[in-house]
């Protein structure tokens, strides 16, 4: 089964295409496409691992395949990248394990401007 995704990563303007591919229904392979370093080099790990076990993946361990690239590589203001998700829902349809159905996040705040990430771009992010 083949799933693809297109995802648009949000303020940062990144977009990523990812299609997931099994033939057996279990083992699952990436061929992820974005202008984003972060993800490039996330889509670079998924691919040295080969075939992931998608059974192993939505089980409730540490061990996940994905998550653990996720963890190494999207890190920073990167960690909440909705790629990861993107990726994840992109292997559980094309291992037959859900449904391929859009999924949305509307993000909005109340506060004008971003005194947080201010700080930490001019290198101010220590707690105080």
């Amino acid at each position: 089964m083949i799933a693809k995704a297109k995802i648009d990563a949000g303020i940062c303007g990144f977009h990523t295409k990812v299609v997931a591919t099994s033939e057996d229904c279990q083992f699952v392979r990436f061929d992820i496409t974005t202008s984003c370093d972060k993800i490039r080099d996330l889509a670079d790990s998924l691919q040295e691992k080969g075939g992931i076990d998608a059974f192993l993946e939505i089980s409730p361990t540490d061990k996940s395949v994905i998550m653990n690239c996720v963890k190494s590589k999207l890190t920073g203001c990167c960690a909440g990248c909705a790629v990861a998700v993107g990726i994840f829902k992109a292997m559980q349809v094309a291992a037959g394990l859900a449904l391929a159905k859009d999924i949305n996040i509307n993000i909005s705040s109340n506060k004008v401007g971003n005194y947080n990430l201010k700080r930490i771009l001019n290198g101010n992010h220590e707690n105080k």
